[in-house]
This record gives C-alpha cells, structure tokens and sequence, in this order.
C-alpha cells in the first residue's frame, strides 16, 4: 500500500512539473517568439532586438559576437530591407526545449523565405540552439547560436519537412 501511495504521489508530482513546464514555455512562445517572428515578417529591426538581453552571446558561421554588433546590424539589414521593398517569411520548430523556472534551452530548424522588392526570392535553412533567461521578470534571449550546416551537410528543405511549423 506504501509503495502505491508513493507511486500515485511522485506520478501526481511528474505531471504537475511537466504542466508548470509547459505553463512557462507557452510564456515564453508569447512574449518571445511571436514577437521575434513578427519582427522578421513586419522587417522591424528595433522589435527584433528587444526580445534579446542586454547581453547576449551570439554565435554564427560568420563568428563570435559578445558585444552586440549583431543588434546594430539587424537595424541596418532591415532598414534597407524596407527601403528595397523586401518581404521577409520566417517558420520555424522545435527539435528540443529543456525549460525550468528561469532558463530555456531551446533547439530548432528555420526556413527564411526572403523576396526583394524586385521579386526574386530566396530560401535559407538553418539550426538553432537558443538559451533564454527571465531576467527582471520578463523572458530575454541570452544565447543565439545558428548553423546552415550540420556535419558539413547543408541543411535543406527535406530536413526541415520532418515537422510543420509552429503557429502563433
């Protein structure tokens, strides 16, 4: 009887976390991601860099970014982005996201669908490893890395079928 009182308590205790889990990701999807997804598609550079941290460790092919270049180039690529007309479209998904109370460490593929305003598009694929942090009681990306390769093989259209897009 011990035994199974104990089981119903630690499987009580297992959904309860996993609820809570869930509770501060869909949290995070709200004040984060549809943020961050609504500045890649209005191409609002000052909205992009808000969902970041003062600080931010940002990580690409291109190299290591620990003073922030990369927010005065976001206002710079989407100012003239406007300028041309460009349209930007970004989907992305989870692989993975270890979430506790107050650090998210969150896993997945993107498709950028860029157009210029002369029509030509174009589509990149890429992988991300985020690592998010509430800080002064609002949820900021502290940790921005991405790849358009895995293993030397560049990341493609097959790959980011394996699953469909989030929605916000």
């Amino acid at each position: 009887m011990k035994k199974m009182i104990f089981l119903l308590l630690l499987s009580f205790s297992l959904m309860t976390q996993a609820q809570k889990t869930k509770d501060i990701q869909l949290e995070i999807d709200q004040t984060v991601w549809k943020p961050f997804q609504q500045a890649f598609q209005t191409i609002d550079g000052k909205a992009l860099n808000s969902v970041y941290a003062q600080d931010v460790l940002r990580v690409t092919p291109g190299g290591i970014d620990t003073q922030n270049e990369f927010k005065a180039t976001n206002l710079k690529r989407f100012a003239q982005n406007k300028a041309n007309g460009d349209s930007i479209k970004l989907d992305w998904w989870w692989d993975d996201r270890k979430t506790s109370k107050d650090t998210s460490y969150e896993v997945g593929f993107y498709r950028i669908k860029f157009t210029t305003g002369d029509g030509e598009t174009s589509t990149v694929y890429g992988q991300f490893h985020i690592v998010l942090k509430k800080i002064d009681g609002r949820w900021k990306i502290t940790q921005d890395w991405d790849t358009t390769t895995i293993a030397g093989q560049k990341i493609d259209s097959t790959l980011f079928a394996a699953k469909k897009p989030l929605q916000f």
